[in-house]
């Protein structure tokens, strides 16, 4: 590893590239304390300075898969400047499309997802956390669905929480379908099967646009 010269936030860096490296090669499997070492070219004993047992690497891979997923650029905002979708029913599927493993940035995150609900669920404290991230997710799509209500766009009697839990169990079902079987739902597939669960949802077609060049 790099000398930190005292810069503990600049060696924590280092680290956590070296547990996404092994995160993206391995998955949460091969995730362990003499992996990241290995990765770095570190002491297992200098790695325990910061990750003093598997449970806190863990932890802390998680934190940074969220981090990384979070930076990645998204259609609400465009990182080319353009404007984002207009509020309502294109917001929402704006932010479902971000959720689908669309293109080879997306596949990997949620292959490394994917493989984490496994370690969380054998944790009570990590799936308190996923959880969390999950119920964030669905405040944010609440947002949307109430919109795309006000604006006329989704049934106005309907429970905007309900429906976006629907929303968010749709896409995260479509997700592991197009991961275990990529050929029979590629990219192109997948946008197709929101956009008619959308369209079902709205109780009439809804505009889906012209396909997003990186789909």
């Amino acid at each position: 590893m790099t000398p930190a010269r005292g810069d503990h936030e600049a060696r924590r860096s280092e680290v956590s590239e070296g547990v996404w490296r092994v995160l993206s090669t391995r998955g949460f499997e091969g995730l362990t304390l003499r992996a990241v070492a290995a990765e770095l070219g570190a002491s297992t004993g200098l790695l325990t300075h910061y990750f003093p047992n598997k449970r806190a690497l863990l932890s802390h891979a998680l934190e940074e898969l969220d981090r990384r997923s979070a930076a990645r650029p998204r259609r609400l905002a465009p990182a080319d400047g353009s404007p984002p979708p207009p509020a309502g029913l294109a917001r929402l599927r704006a932010a479902l499309l971000d959720v689908l493993p669309l293109d080879e940035a997306s596949e990997s995150g949620n292959r490394i997802w994917v493989g984490s609900w496994d370690v969380a669920l054998a944790d009570s404290e990590l799936a308190a956390a996923h959880a969390g991230r999950y119920a964030r997710s669905r405040v944010a799509l609440t947002g949307h669905v109430a919109d795309a209500q006000r604006l006329g766009q989704l049934p106005a009697g309907a429970d905007p929480a309900g429906l976006a839990a629907g929303a968010q169990a749709f896409v995260l079902g479509l997700v592991v379908q197009s991961l275990f079987a990529p050929a029979e739902f590629p990219p192109g597939r997948q946008v197709d099967l929101l956009d008619a669960y959308l369209a079902g949802l709205a109780g009439s077609a809804v505009p889906a646009g012209s396909a997003d060049p990186a789909v």
